[in-house]
């Protein structure tokens, strides 16, 4: 989907990296308000990350689904730099609600996990795999809409992969064995395992394999046992101890067979959450505790107040305390 770079209006910087810088922005034909991500000047020549860019938007237009950012189309600036237009989620991360939490109820996690889980299948059988699963690329509204983002290490299956051959790409905390190793051949079963660290995290708030460096860290993912949940969070159901272990499995062969199983043992002991009015509020408003604790987020709002805005409301505050005056004394 072509789009003109003209046709938005550039907002606030809502996020910077070493590859694009995201902007907040207004479609002007339509006044949608949605998130752009331009690829930066810096390293514009280099051919490796032009091309993974155009994987990544590539990748985005191939995904349809309402636990995934949407993608809207890209093109080239005025200067020639790539861009793309994107969902702009009003919220903030899952990494936000850890850090603000620590840890989050089982029946937060299953009720997130589905969601994750679905969004996981759909890029699964499309023969994407995300390969960089954690806290930090999963986006929350505040209504708790969970939307899975940054496909930019992502992995076409049906494309010809430009990660070279042995080549380790990931985030230490949540990789799996086979990531570790640069196999030639990654599957979703690798974003299985990314999977049980982030529900191990999410229910006893800590990642399963912890160290001071990268090697300790992937020492542990390839030999070590996470201590088993119910030590940690017994209150935890015995199923949803058992996929999360299985996930952690260090053989590929043996994790759950996709994500779509795990969602169903998921759902199987929601019960009747979704009706539970009182619980479901207070979940929300953790939410907005953690992300109004941080409001400079990736795709999140901007709730500065400018100071034009304090002028007007003084100004508004002054005319009322006239008027209110003048009516006491005519």
């Amino acid at each position: 989907m072509k789009r003109k770079f003209s046709d938005f209006e550039l907002g606030d910087v809502i996020g910077t990296g070493t590859v694009g810088t995201i902007y907040r922005a207004t479609e002007i034909p339509t006044g949608e308000i949605r998130a752009v991500k331009v690829l930066q000047h810096g390293v514009s020549q280099d051919k490796n990350i032009v091309s993974r860019f155009e994987r990544e938007m590539l990748i985005l237009s191939k995904l349809n689904h309402p636990n995934i950012v949407s993608y809207y189309g890209g093109g080239r600036t005025d200067d020639g730099q790539l861009f793309y237009v994107m969902e702009l989620i009003e919220g903030g991360t899952l990494k936000q609600l850890l850090q603000a939490h620590h840890r989050l109820s089982w029946h937060e996690t299953i009720n997130y996990g589905i969601q994750i889980c679905s969004a996981l299948q759909h890029a699964h059988n499309h023969g994407i795999v995300h390969r960089d699963l954690k806290p930090a690329n999963l986006f929350l509204t505040y209504e708790g809409r969970l939307k899975l983002g940054d496909f930019g290490i992502a992995l076409d299956t049906g494309e010809s992969d430009l990660t070279a051959s042995g080549m380790t790409v990931g985030s230490w905390l949540y990789m799996s064995p086979e990531q570790i190793r640069g196999e030639e051949i990654i599957t979703g079963q690798a974003d299985l395992y990314s999977l049980g660290c982030l529900f191990y995290e999410m229910l006893t708030g800590n990642p399963p394999f912890q160290g001071t460096s990268f090697p300790v860290i992937f020492e542990q993912h390839l030999k070590e046992t996470p201590v088993p949940l119910h030590l940690t969070v017994p209150e935890t159901p015995k199923s949803l101890q058992d996929v999360v272990l299985q996930q952690l499995d260090k053989s590929p062969q043996q994790r759950p067979f996709n994500a779509r199983m795990i969602q169903g043992i998921m759902s199987e002991l929601k019960l009747d959450w979704e009706d539970d009015e009182h619980r479901y509020q207070k979940e929300l408003s953790r939410l907005k505790v953690a992300f109004d604790a941080d409001p400079y987020t990736v795709y999140g709002p901007n709730r500065d107040i400018s100071w034009k805005t304090l002028t007007l409301w003084f100004a508004i505050l002054a005319m009322g305390i006239t008027i209110l005056a003048l009516l006491q004394n005519p």
